[in-house]
């Protein structure tokens, strides 16, 4: 598993992540002291596909979010198979809700999606720029804030996973390679 921990004044993040092999479902244990935002990582990791322990604390809400985020992003960047299909979308219903989402995986930056929580737009914005990704999350249907975050978590998973898949060949780029160096451990 990839490990990378991040810490400042505010926050203290620690995440183990890897690639699920098989068909299984992945492992996530994941705590943050915040019983919602736990349940919509643990609903991210596992579609995308994911193996992952995080754990994090820290003084508000707002910063342990936002740096969980910024954490998840970089740890998937340095994940992604060097021949990554790169590109993935999925639209998801969750009863009233009715959820699409589309990410180009290439190492360019960009969000576009608003849902009915600031703050969880700002951590799907988050974690798509320190991923390095493209992400539109477009809310097709919905009422139900719960249904429709959690809809929203649930397509930006799968669509994650189809992106992340290997495809065994070249880069799927015109332009070429980034290449992204680590070691078991970084600071994120």
């Amino acid at each position: 598993m990839k490990k990378l921990v991040r810490k400042t004044k505010e926050t203290k993040v620690e995440i183990a992540l890897a690639r699920t092999s098989g068909a299984g479902l992945s492992e996530v244990h994941v705590s943050t002291g915040l019983k919602f935002f736990d349940h919509m990582l643990t609903t991210l990791f596992r579609y995308a596909g994911l193996d992952c322990r995080l754990v994090a604390e820290g003084d508000l809400t707002h910063h342990v979010m936002e740096d969980v985020a910024i954490t998840a992003g970089r740890a998937v960047r340095t994940i992604l198979p060097r021949a990554a299909a790169r590109f993935g979308e999925r639209t998801i219903p969750m009863d009233d809700a009715l959820v699409h989402a589309v990410i180009d995986a290439g190492g360019r930056f960009y969000f576009a999606g608003k849902l009915p929580s600031r703050l969880y737009t700002h951590v799907l914005r988050s974690f798509a720029d320190s991923l390095g990704a493209t992400l539109h999350v477009r809310i097709l249907a919905g009422e139900d804030r719960h249904h429709i975050i959690e809809a929203a978590f649930k397509a930006t998973g799968l669509a994650l996973r189809q992106a992340m898949s290997d495809t065994g060949g070249e880069v799927f780029s015109l332009k070429g390679t980034e290449e992204i160096a680590s070691d078991d451990t970084e600071q994120a």
